[in-house]
């Protein structure tokens, strides 16, 4: 073997290594989401404000969200399950995620509100999307479950399909959905949190 390919192999080896390195230490995270038991929820109380509409969570019906930011102690609130999606996907805002948390629909009331204390870990939840149920906010939005029956018979009544958090699908997400209108097709078989089914 000549010098040059013992050196080559050394660099190759070195290298390797390093990135080897780079991806264990990664993995490990610093205090990230996955790197031991997450931080409970906040209790959500008047103070409760969307970050992206600026209103009281309490002016809406449905699931509600919050993240737990590892530089910040109280938590970041969303009126929205798609806005809790949006926001970990637009680059402009913090990836510093110690939790993300989600009410389960399936405790919800006949109106569509889940109890206070119905937080549940986003990452292991399963998502109702694309169904005909009208978020809080006057447009379509994801409804989280804790149980997959429940998710499936919701989806039974209501249409839609279910996925994981990993699986939402951007466009999903970050697209404008105009708010449901009596002239949408398909509105009347529609249902909007609040209104009898």
């Amino acid at each position: 073997m000549t010098t040059t390919a013992m050196s080559l192999g050394r660099r190759s080896r070195r290298l390797l290594g390093g990135v080897a390195l780079a991806l264990l230490l990664g993995a490990c995270g610093a205090g990230g989401a996955d790197s031991g038991p997450l931080p409970p929820p906040h209790t959500m109380n008047e103070q409760a404000i969307g970050h992206y509409c600026g209103m009281n969570l309490y002016e809406h019906v449905g699931p509600k969200g919050q993240i737990l930011l590892r530089d910040r102690d109280a938590a970041v609130w969303f009126s929205t399950i798609r806005e809790v999606f949006a926001y970990t996907l637009l680059p402009e805002e913090p990836k510093t995620i110690l939790a993300i948390y989600v009410q389960d629909m399936g405790q919800a009331d006949s109106k569509g509100n889940p109890p206070m204390d119905a937080w549940i870990d986003a990452r292991r939840a399963h998502f109702l999307i694309e169904s005909r149920t009208v978020g809080g906010m006057g447009a379509p939005d994801a409804l989280p479950f804790a149980r997959l029956e429940d998710a499936q018979a919701y989806r039974q009544r209501y249409g839609g399909r279910i996925v994981g958090f990993r699986d939402m699908p951007e466009d999903y997400v970050l697209r404008y959905l105009e708010p449901a209108t009596p002239s949408d097709a398909g509105a009347r078989d529609s249902v909007t949190f609040g209104e009898p089914a």
